[in-house]
């Protein structure tokens, strides 16, 4: 039986992000079920901060107009499909799917279900969530009793989880 690691991730994964993947896995196969939320911007003043951090101003004040539910649907679904594609491209055993509602409780729900031992939450970094350890690491670290990975997407950096 080969063992599973959850990766949750808020974007479609990146060659990095499979590099420190394989350096998970290890010399026994593993199989990476991934889950990308469809509602990934819980908190609207996190992206607010988030933008206005990275002297992004225009974008900082549209991340309190409504987002259209269809196109965040549509984009989890394509971040899905390249992932799963890029996964097994690089010889990964992959599946997945899209969540909605809060994605750490879909990711304990499948942690709980799929008998995982590891968990790995890849984003962005998220200057408020992060410092103030209201991350889906940290959140999801307190409610699993197994190891949970932050790491930042696209580089080898890890979060403080």
């Amino acid at each position: 039986m080969s063992r599973t690691i959850l990766v949750l991730t808020e974007e479609a994964l990146t060659h990095p992000d499979l590099r420190n993947l394989r350096t998970l896995q290890g010399e026994d196969p593993a199989e990476v079920v991934v889950l990308i939320p469809e509602d990934r911007n819980e908190s609207v003043l996190g992206e607010f901060f988030r933008h206005l951090s990275l002297l992004e101003v225009g974008e900082a004040f549209r991340s309190f107009s409504g987002d259209d539910r269809r196109h965040d649907e549509a984009a989890a679904r394509t971040a899905l499909d390249a992932s799963l594609r890029l996964l097994r491209d690089e010889g990964f055993a992959a599946g997945g799917r899209t969540t909605t509602g809060n994605p750490v409780d879909a990711l304990v729900r499948e942690a709980t279900e799929s008998g995982a031992e590891q968990a790995v939450v890849i984003t962005r970094p998220h200057a408020m969530a992060d410092t103030f350890h209201t991350d889906w690491a940290n959140r999801a670290q307190d409610k699993l009793g197994i190891a949970v990975l932050h790491l930042y997407s696209g580089s080898g950096f890890i979060g403080d989880s």
